[in-house]
């Protein structure tokens, strides 16, 4: 067992350099399949996820070659297996994925429900709907999801609900399809539009993502053969500007998107923190103590559910009363229990908490309960009095690259401790 031990009330200062897109980068890794030939995916961020997609890619018949840490060269001329290994699709929300992929390239697809973060019922109705809309039969049994089509051919189709990955997926599925697809009330995330990106790159015909409407042209095949760059991390990138409010520090943000980031620059900027924003870097810097705040998380472009928990320590050291509304996951309040733990004052009814602001956090044994609490607890640690325990650490790694080593860079006193 593995624990972050965090001694805190270290402001953070200094710079820190942003990874590849975690949520872009899980969608771009299966949509290579797509290809038959090879590629190459620069800026690829090291983490315990994009492992796990490598490992699945290459067990379907993939032969891939990293160039170097942050960058892969794929070539899936000799995919031999529409079944993806089960037990590895189980450990991540986002290998569901492989169904969209897999169901262009091969026509039929078989893979594990997919796992990842416990953040409530998260039902794949929508990438259903989007698959049978194209023609293909879909059955959910014994833990598994199979998908079988003679062919898929393009279609409209209306997104019940803003869902971010039965908009890629659909959009996976749809690129050698036959026909025109449409997408209507499709997801507007930078992530979204990142894989519209690489498959144009790689010969697709998308168009409008970003926008309240997708239109896939179906093309014959992707051709390959390109290099794509991944989009910068929009969350990891929030979480650090979150940092240095949290620990009243000072830090420079480079290689960000500032227009992904207009939402937490605008909260930050209500709660009295200082924003200055220059092209692809960002100085975000506390000069007085947090005003308290009212958080509604809403899809692209409001403020993403992801960087809630980040939010939510902030604001359990604001002055006042604060409240945030989490309309996205219904378990998204797990980490208030473990904020509780360091003192906090938050009262959680339904998908509504209510923070109680108070001078300091204090240091105490705490769980990652998910990905971004995970994120969450190591801001609170670094902020509160005393020692912080952070354990469950395969939660944090599934998602930010070397956590320790950037705040360690920054002042943080943090070390990962084998037990």
């Amino acid at each position: 067992m593995e624990k972050l031990v965090i001694t805190g009330k270290t402001p953070l200062n200094g710079e820190v350099v942003i990874s590849g897109a975690k949520n872009a980068a899980v969608a771009i890794l299966p949509a290579t399949l797509l290809i038959n030939g090879c590629c190459t995916i620069e800026n690829l961020p090291n983490i315990s996820d994009v492992k796990l997609y490598c490992e699945i890619l290459e067990k379907l018949g993939a032969k891939i070659e990293w160039l170097s840490p942050h960058e892969i060269k794929i070539d899936n001329r000799n995919i031999t297996s529409h079944i993806a290994p089960l037990d590895t699709t189980r450990k991540f929300r986002a290998s569901y994925y492989l169904i969209g992929a897999l169901l262009g390239r091969c026509k039929e697809a078989e893979v594990g429900i997919p796992g990842g973060c416990n953040l409530g019922n998260r039902p794949i109705d929508q990438h259903i709907k989007g698959f049978e809309a194209l023609g293909a039969n879909v059955e959910v049994s014994q833990g598994n999801i199979k998908a079988k089509a003679k062919k898929l051919t393009g279609t409209s189709i209306y997104m019940d609900v803003v869902s971010v990955g039965a908009t890629m997926n659909i959009m996976l599925a749809s690129v050698l399809a036959e026909g025109t697809t449409i997408i209507d009330n499709p997801a507007k995330e930078p992530h979204v539009v990142d894989l519209a990106n690489f498959l144009n790159t790689m010969g697709a015909d998308i168009r409008g993502a970003g926008t309240d409407i997708i239109k896939i042209n179906g093309v014959k095949e992707l051709k390959g053969n390109a290099t794509y760059s991944i989009v910068p991390d929009q969350i990891e990138a929030g979480t650090f500007m979150l940092a240095a409010i949290a620990s009243k520090g000072d830090i420079t943000i480079k290689n960000c998107i500032t227009k992904h980031l207009e939402s937490i620059i605008a909260k930050i900027e209500e709660i009295g923190g200082n924003v200055d924003a220059n092209g692809d870097h960002l100085r975000v810097w506390y000069s007085k103590r947090p005003t308290k705040a009212n958080i509604k998380t809403l899809p692209y472009p409001g403020f993403p559910t992801d960087l809630q928990p980040q939010m939510g320590v902030v604001l359990a050291g604001a002055s006042g009363t604060s409240i945030i509304n989490e309309s996205i996951w219904e378990s998204r309040f797990q980490y208030t229990d473990e904020l509780r733990k360091m003192g906090a004052n938050i009262t959680v009814q339904g998908k509504t908490a209510i923070f109680e602001g108070i001078e300091s956090l204090s240091g105490a044994p705490v769980n990652a309960t998910d990905l971004r609490a995970g994120a969450a607890l190591i801001l609170a640690g670094i902020s509160a009095k005393g020692i912080t325990e952070i354990y469950n650490l395969n939660h944090i790694d599934r998602g930010y690259e070397n956590i320790e080593e950037k705040f360690r860079k920054l002042g943080a006193k943090i070390e990962r401790i084998s037990e």
